[in-house]
């Protein structure tokens, strides 16, 4: 059997994990645990709060994984524009005459 500890933690988790915020509505709603007994063992509060806190945190891997994301998505987008540019460059060039140095 499952300890409510084990179920908090659980579920606690999969919100992390998809993206959900963590609160002690939507963990009563995946463990079938009421909010009141949430509130009020100190033990499941503790958890719920630490990680609820945890979760928001840009550095912890979800928001890493979104940070990430964006980031290449950004390079991408900037590394098309300096070959457009190149390449513009390259025909500016190429209608260029030669010109000799002396």
């Amino acid at each position: 059997m499952t300890s409510n500890l084990d179920a908090v933690e659980a579920a606690c988790d999969t919100l992390a994990t998809t993206g959900h915020d963590i609160t002690f509505t939507t963990i009563a709603e995946h463990t079938g645990i009421s909010r009141t007994t949430l509130y009020r063992n100190p033990e499941l509060r503790a958890v719920i709060e630490h990680r609820r806190t945890h979760s928001q945190d840009p550095r912890g891997l979800t928001g890493m994984a979104r940070e990430i994301t964006h980031l290449r998505t950004a390079l991408e987008a900037l590394a098309d524009r300096v070959r457009r540019q190149e390449e513009h460059l390259r025909r500016l060039e190429a209608r260029q005459p030669h010109r000799k140095t002396s």
